[in-house]
């Protein structure tokens, strides 16, 4: 017996460095985790950034009268293009974090894949540039009197952006206020309520661009203000989620 006993004690020793190391798997799911969270935070920051530097140094490019979008036409279209790919990419990422943090009975299933739903828009976005619009390139009409695949496809991929977008501000309302977080909760309401309100303007400035020049000439500036509205929710939400407020995690 007590030949065996040591033997037992050192069996049971050598056995323990063969158990899962949870200390290290939940560090490496809270580093996954925050990196996730800060593609979130800055995914919208370098869409802004991108569009406003290209619109300054674009020739023939007014970023009041011209969409976004525009800037995908030319021969550096290219950076506008991956700009579009890039964005995209870091809010699919972030939604697919959304989803695990919000995967709870109390939490939300519309918002993440409304969120993953942004990143696969821009994207589509990306790889199917717009037709010329509102005059740019110059010698192009006010208006597309042909459509082409691409340009129809390009539209199609903003439903999530300019429609999606305030949607998920909404979800995320309700579930704020199911928290507690009032604060957020009227911060994603007015998010939704102000990009829905200028993008209105906007489209209804799109249909009347050969009638009203006026319109078309801000026609830029409203699409502008439309998405520096609806990207500064997700990277404020993104910044909020890293912070760890308990209530979310719950």
């Amino acid at each position: 017996m007590s030949k065996s006993a040591p033997a037992a004690v050192l069996g049971g020793a050598l056995s323990e460095p063969n158990l899962p190391d949870t200390s290290m798997q939940s560090k490496t799911d809270e580093t996954l985790r925050g990196l996730l969270l800060i593609c979130g935070a800055i995914a919208g920051p370098l869409f802004t950034i991108s569009w406003f530097v290209q619109g300054l140094g674009r020739a023939n490019y007014d970023p009041m009268r011209y969409p976004i979008s525009s800037l995908s036409i030319g021969e550096f279209g290219w950076i506008q293009v991956v700009t579009f790919i890039i964005t995209g990419l870091l809010f699919l990422a972030f939604g697919i974090q959304l989803r695990q943090i919000l995967r709870q009975p109390s939490g939300s299933v519309w918002g993440p894949v409304l969120m993953m739903s942004l990143g696969i828009g821009l994207i589509g976005a990306g790889i199917f540039v717009t037709d010329p619009l509102n005059g740019y390139p110059a010698g192009t009409p006010i208006l597309p009197t042909v459509r082409t695949t691409h340009g129809i496809l390009h539209d199609i991929f903003g439903i999530p952006v300019f429609l999606g977008l305030p949607i998920n501000c909404f979800v995320f309302a309700r579930y704020f206020a199911r928290q507690g977080e009032h604060a957020w909760a009227w911060y994603s309401r007015l998010s939704g309520i102000g990009m829905f309100a200028v993008f209105f303007v906007a489209r209804l400035g799109f249909r009347l661009l050969t009638t009203y020049p006026d319109l078309a000439a801000n026609f830029g500036l409203l699409q502008r203000i439309t998405l520096i509205i609806g990207f500064a929710w997700p990277t404020l939400l993104a910044v909020h989620m890293l912070k760890g407020p308990s209530k979310s995690k719950q």
